[in-house]
Formats: C-alpha cells, structure tokens, sequence
C-alpha cells in the first residue's frame, strides 16, 4: 500500500515510517523541513517538503497515496494554535480528496472526564475538521505517551533527573491510563491493515490507571534515583506552566498547554479498539525501560535533532529538549566562499567574533580539568568527521553544505553548534547558525541561565562577522582579475 506519513519529523512519526516499511508499505515521509527528512538513516523511503497551512504543497505530497496518516499539530506555535490547527486539517482533508486518498488516520487526544483544556479541545476538534471530508478517518485518542520526545514523559523525566525534592501541584494527584510508544505505533499500523476501522474513533491506552505522582515515583524506580515530592496546593496551571519552563527543559510555549490538559483525569475507555486488535500491553515501567533502551540505539544523525541521544553525549538524564536560538544570516558571497569561512573556524583562525571570550571560555575549562583550546585543529582548512577543533569535535560533515560539532569542554550538559550554508543565487548565499544546549540536572540549567545573556550575545554576532569574512573574500576574488589586467 503506499502510505503517506504527515508530520514525520516527530516523535510519532519518526518511529512510525520505519515500522510501516518493515511490513511492506511503500512509504513517502513528510514535514515542512525537508533537509531533516534526509539526515534520518531510512532505507527506501521517499521524503518530500509539505506544510499543511501551504496548500500549494499538498498536492505532490499525496499524490497517489492510498492512506495518509496526519501527526501535526500547532500546540508549540503559542497562542493562536487552534486556529493554525482548524486551518492545518481543512487543507489537508481538502487536499487527500483531491487526490483520491483512500483513508486518513489521524492521532488525537483523549475527551477528558471534567473540564476540557484549549490543547485537547482544539485535538478533538481536528478530528471533526477531517473527518468533514469525503475520506474516511480513522481517529486514535492518546493520552501521555510513554516514548522519547513525548512532552509528558520528558516532563517526568526532567523533574526526576533535576530536582532532589519536588514542588508539587494539585495536579500530579488526576489519573490517567499511560500508553507505551511501542503499543501507540502498533495500533497506529493495525488500524490501517483492518479496514473495517475506517471511519472509527478509538481510544487507546496502557493496561494501568497511574496517577502523576505515581508516574513520577515509577520513573524514579527504572533510573535509580529518589523521589521526595511536597504537594502545594495553590499552584495554578499558568504558575505551574512557568514553573516546569523554569525548572524543566520543556518550552513554556508545551508546558502551558500540557499543564492545562492535565487539570483532570484522562481515563479513556479502550474496549472498542481491543475488540479488533487485542495486542499485549507494556506496562508504565516496561514503557519506560524501552523508551530508554531506544535511545541508545539510535545510531548518529547527519545533523544536529531535537532530543537525539547521539547529541546528548549518549547520557539520558541530559534533557530531551535544548535551549539556544537559530540565528539566519543573509550573505552577500558565493556559497563556495562562505563555506571556506565555516570550514576554517577555531585553531589559529579564531573564531571570527569575540575571540577573547572564547580565549577565557578555554581557560576556565582547562581551570576544571577539561581540554580547553589548546588541541587546535588537524589542518587548518581540511575537516573530517572525528577531527578535535579545539574543545568541539566533528560530528556531522556535508562538505559544501553543514558542520555540526559537539562540545567536549566540561559542561553540565551538552552543547552542539552547527553551520549550514544555503546558495541563495548567484553571488549570494545564507548562513544558518544553530547554538543549542541540553542540560543535565539542575547545575546545567543554572549554567544556562547564567551565561545565557553572553550566548546571546555571542552566537548572534558571531555568524554576522563569519558573513562579513565571506564578503570580503569575495570582493578580493572580484577584484584579482581587474589588477591582473592592469
């Protein structure tokens, strides 16, 4: 069958696209960044730019697709993300009729016993939108989700791993029926092999009803680590959002929506799925023993992910989600030329901007027994994978294209910088800096917040000085030939 898979840059979706072309699916992955398609190791699987609020982008997305799974959704867009939503699931279910999808299957959120929150109304109300269509929708209602990248699960984990004694709110007391990743992907792929569930909606869940303390508790179990928690009643759900962003690597922009679905109990009733597929269920330990586990087999990506382990120095007590900014700068030079810029950095070289800084940054880490700058570089312009680049190491190369280097500095957490150099035209071109840092427990976010200003400072300017170099190698190429004739 060929199947589309919507949305496959997250943590759904990256696990799904395999899993489907294990059993035979003819696969197309897409997202709206096609070049993080390409850096996932996939075999055989055709990948494809689209974004659902860019109707022109449909099209060749779907275009003769049998069944199309949709995992998007706008909830880290802030404010406004139901109406990015509404707007999202009209376009596609407009366009999968269009081009004669056959089934959508679509992952929503559970209808919670109480009061609804935006995040979860604005879920259930996608479903209604696709199914308003022609094509019949499968619709699967989750509630947390036991895997890396999931936002509830990296809540549990970064308050576990960082904080020896826990505030917590009235929340953590509300139940809920946590599914493991595994059993979420094979229901995801059994509904689409039973035709009989087209045009259903089915709650899933976990073979336990846990309450968030006792999720908290269980994780603490699988990692070994104590769990002490002081209950405060009169955290609200917006002191509790900033609360998480404070002491969480889990954005403000997730946590504010999440804290708020959570304001009551998620107990969806799943014996109308079981009746059609009676798969065996993990249980919430065995959830998280497997999350963990597959993690540490993910093998490198070709770039810098969200959440990758490979990135995170191999450790998962280090965050899942990163903190540090992506910093876009137009360049007025040939791509060729702004990529001897980035592939010149550190060593002798410098680092083009505030190389005092930089000098001081590696003394201090020398002043903790860390390697400092005084490994250098193997060649000053020539990089491999593996090189040493002063206290960076190369992880990822695209000769032409991207570098991406991780620290090996002391840090209480890990920190990767990546180059990306875009041709923009003729004589033009971009530079796309990404500084991000993961921290591990409560000492890596106060070094965050700490040096935070002078990041900002620093991995701002510095890409600017990096163009400024490019153009002026240009200028000196433009001019060569004119003294050449003189």
């Amino acid at each position: 069958m060929n199947v589309l898979v919507f949305g496959a840059t997250g943590y759904i979706g990256s696990h799904l696209v395999p899993l489907l072309a294990e059993r035979g699916h003819r696969v197309r992955a897409a997202a709206r960044r096609l070049e993080v398609l390409q850096a996932r190791p996939w075999a055989g699987i055709e990948t494809v730019a689209a974004d659902a609020l860019r109707p022109d982008t449909l099209p060749a997305a779907l275009a003769g697709v049998d069944a199309a799974y949709y995992l998007v959704h706008s909830m880290g867009a802030g404010r406004g993300f139901a109406r990015l939503d509404h707007e999202a699931a009209r376009n596609f279910r407009d366009a999968a009729a269009a081009a004669g999808v056959k089934r959508i299957i679509y992952l929503g959120g559970p209808r919670p016993q109480g009061p609804i929150s935006e995040h979860l109304a604005s879920r259930l109300a996608t479903g209604e939108t696709l199914r308003a269509g022609p094509v019949p929708v499968t619709e699967l209602r989750a509630g947390l989700i036991v895997g890396p990248g999931s936002a509830g699960f990296e809540v549990i984990r970064d308050l576990v791993n960082h904080l020896p004694v826990m505030i917590t709110p009235r929340w953590v007391r509300n139940r809920t029926r946590p599914i493991a990743l595994d059993d979420l992907l094979a229901y995801l792929v059994g509904v689409l092999e039973h035709p009989e569930t087209a045009g259903q909606v089915y709650d899933v869940a976990g073979p336990e009803v846990l309450t968030f303390r006792d999720l908290m508790a269980g994780y603490a179990r699988v990692v070994g680590r104590p769990f002490r928690a002081i209950d405060v009643p009169f955290l609200t759900p917006r002191l509790s959002s900033l609360w998480l962003a404070l002491v969480t690597s889990v954005p403000f922009n997730v946590a504010r929506p999440l804290v708020e679905g959570l304001q009551t109990d998620l107990l969806p009733d799943d014996s109308a799925i079981r009746a059609v597929l009676p798969i065996p269920l993990h249980t919430y330990e065995e959830a998280v023993r497997a999350a963990l586990e597959r993690e540490r087999q993910e093998p490198l990506p070709a770039r810098w992910a969200e959440g990758a382990l490979a990135y995170r120095g191999y450790n998962p007590d280090t965050s899942f989600y990163s903190r540090g900014e992506t910093t876009t700068v137009p360049v007025d030079a040939p791509a060729e030329l702004l990529w001897e810029v980035v592939r010149g950095i550190g060593g002798r070289t410098g680092y083009y901007y505030a190389d005092t800084l930089w000098w001081l940054r590696g003394l201090l880490d020398r002043l903790v027994g860390g390697v400092g700058l005084r490994r250098g570089r193997r060649h000053p312009t020539d990089l491999r994978v593996g090189d040493t680049l002063d206290f960076w190491r190369v992880v990822a190369l695209e000769p032409g294209r991207r570098l991406t280097l991780l620290a090996e500095m002391r840090l209480p957490g890990a920190a990767v910088l990546e180059f990306e150099v875009r041709e923009k035209g003729p004589g033009r071109s971009e530079l796309v800096t990404t500084a991000r840092f993961h921290p591990n427990g409560v000492w890596g976010l106060l070094y965050w917040y700490a040096l935070a200003p002078a990041h900002y400072f620093i991995f701002r300017r510095m890409p600017r000085a990096m163009a400024r170099a490019a153009e002026r190698r240009a200028a000196a190429a433009a001019a060569a030939p004119a003294r050449d004739i003189a």
